[in-house]
């Protein structure tokens, strides 16, 4: 069981002043809520803030290291910035985050951006993406994103994945279509399913990866395929 602390997340843009004063009060709170913690059964996680600038973040993350939380979260991005502004932000804040805890990046996200942050140091996600996306007819593959409402998949007889094991590609993508076409609620519910599996199917094979010391070619491999 995990327990977050409170933090301020601060819309961006913000003016400088106001990114601090969100990053000091996180820092504060996160205080406070160790100082309070009373499951010995439940692990507490420090959120790290600051923005898109690196001297604040990195000089949060040090500050929360300090009071030696059992994880360490690192939130207030993919929330509007470009995803380049998001992977310079955890290079700068991952190196400050204790070793041996776990790195949770809140909200995230795309299957490149779980590569491009494990390859950073994160260990634990979560996101909202592979359901919404489910319910709006997308489905992630090794192809990269299939949008199932165009009409070039009404007759298309292949599933999804010939690979994937989610009871989705047991069907093809012209019945997939249809499904969603005909407003039945199998559709959402099928691609769903199948995003989930292919998240969880692509973070055991970044797993492998690592454990094989072949990320990095893992990596490349996955980013060709979604070009």
């Amino acid at each position: 069981d995990v327990a977050m602390v409170l933090d301020h997340v601060i819309a961006l843009p913000a003016a400088h002043d106001a990114i601090v004063d969100a990053t000091e009060r996180s820092i504060r709170w996160a205080a406070r809520c160790q100082q309070h913690a009373s499951k010995q059964d439940q692990s507490l996680f420090a959120i790290v803030q600051g923005g898109l600038d690196a001297g604040l973040r990195v000089d949060c993350a040090c500050r929360l290291a300090e009071l030696d939380f059992a994880g360490y979260a690192i939130g207030g991005l993919s929330v509007g910035e470009t995803p380049e502004e998001m992977y310079r932000t955890l290079d700068a804040v991952c190196p400050a985050l204790p070793t041996g805890r776990p790195r949770y990046l809140m909200g995230v996200g795309t299957p490149r951006d779980l590569l491009e942050a494990v390859g950073r140091g994160v260990d634990m996600f979560d996101c909202v993406m592979p359901t919404r996306n489910g319910r709006n007819a997308l489905a992630f593959t090794d192809q990269g994103a299939l949008r199932l409402r165009n009409l070039r998949h009404a007759e298309e007889t292949r599933p999804l994945d010939p690979d994937c094991p989610c009871p989705a590609c047991r069907h093809s993508r012209g019945y997939l279509r249809h499904l969603f076409a005909a407003g039945e609620m199998l559709g959402p519910i099928l691609l769903s399913i199948h995003n989930l599996t292919y998240y969880q199917r692509l973070m055991a094979a970044a797993r492998d990866a690592i454990e094989q010391d072949r990320f990095l070619e893992f990596k490349a491999e996955k980013l060709a395929g979604w070009e």
